[in-house]
């Protein structure tokens, strides 16, 4: 029989159970580990407290201390994370009001970001500096996130079968679990599944690297092991050696969405080239491109206004 909870036992022990329940086996791995990492927080910072004393009050205490160490968004999230299983346990009476109502989010003050991506000028020489061989390297790998903004894990499982040259298109349907030894996984969500536009570039390019190579097999996860920063030092070392920002794998995907944006792409077909589920996540991820083209519209249109006297 499984065990039934009573109000004295601890918010602690009702949260990991809720976890093993609610959430593995029905959410990616990534996720699930920013849930037990929250575990941890709450046996750090409430190891003994029981659920029939979470009130409002100590809720926000919690939160409060959690703020100390954490920034607000990071805050943020460990809130959400927390009040799913809270709010399980106030509709089974162990928690006698809803505890999470009205909460106030802090959080320490952000450190100052360095810009995560590339502006046109600076990815054109990155893109010209490249060592793009006869034969697939992690060059053409910086190449192809840089022209698709593919996630990492997408670009990985890349297969010659999914180009379609002659629709330049090339199919995103799966990752590659670099993480965990190998292997094709389910992308992230349904929305990831999706066709990438390519210019004709990248068709004459990669249509003679892959030519010969099996139709099912990814061109780029060839070893057992791929590591993320393999890609990341290559990144940097070109980065560096040519004086502009450093930036990621992810960078480039960053790079590649906010130059269609400064193109004048529109935020939904920016959203779908992504993978992102909805606009919301493209509007969030890239608020400050967004910020800048709304005031340079202002700017049009007070030019605009003026031109009509």
């Amino acid at each position: 029989m499984p065990y039934e909870f009573q109000p004295t036992d601890q918010l602690k022990e009702y949260y990991r159970n809720w976890i093993s329940v609610y959430k593995e086996g029905a959410i990616r791995d990534v996720t699930l580990s920013k849930y037990k990492m929250s575990l941890v927080w709450i046996e750090k910072l409430v190891p003994d407290l029981k659920l029939c004393d979470v009130t409002r009050t100590v809720y926000q205490q919690i939160i409060n201390e959690y703020a100390k160490e954490h920034e607000r968004q990071t805050t943020m999230d460990f809130h959400h994370q927390l009040k799913g299983a809270v709010l399980d346990a106030v509709d089974e009476g162990l928690i006698p009001h809803d505890p999470t109502r009205k909460v106030i989010i802090k959080g320490k003050t952000p450190a100052e970001k360095k810009r995560k991506y590339l502006n046109q000028f600076e990815l054109h020489t990155l893109l010209t500096n490249l060592t793009l061989g006869e034969t697939i390297s992690w060059d053409w790998f910086i190449l192809l996130v840089a022209k698709t903004g593919m996630r990492f894990s997408e670009a990985l499982a890349v297969t010659p079968a999914d180009f379609d040259f002659a629709h330049q298109t090339i199919s995103v349907s799966k990752t590659w679990n670099y993480k965990e030894g190998g292997g094709f996984a389910p992308t992230k969500n349904r929305s990831s599944v999706r066709k990438i536009q390519i210019d004709w570039q990248v068709v004459m390019q990669f249509a003679t690297l892959v030519k010969d190579l099996p139709a099912d097999q990814p061109i780029f996860a060839t070893d057992k092991k791929v590591y993320n920063s393999t890609v990341n030092d290559l990144l940097e070392r070109y980065c560096k050696k040519l004086e502009i920002p450093v930036i990621s794998v992810h960078g480039l995907r960053h790079t590649h969405a906010s130059i269609l944006l400064y193109a004048g792409v529109s935020i939904a077909s920016v959203a779908r080239r992504l993978g992102h589920a909805s606009m919301t996540t493209t509007q969030k991820t890239y608020l400050h491109v967004i910020q800048e083209l709304e005031n340079q519209d202002v700017d049009l249109v007070m030019r605009s206004l003026s031109n009509l006297t």
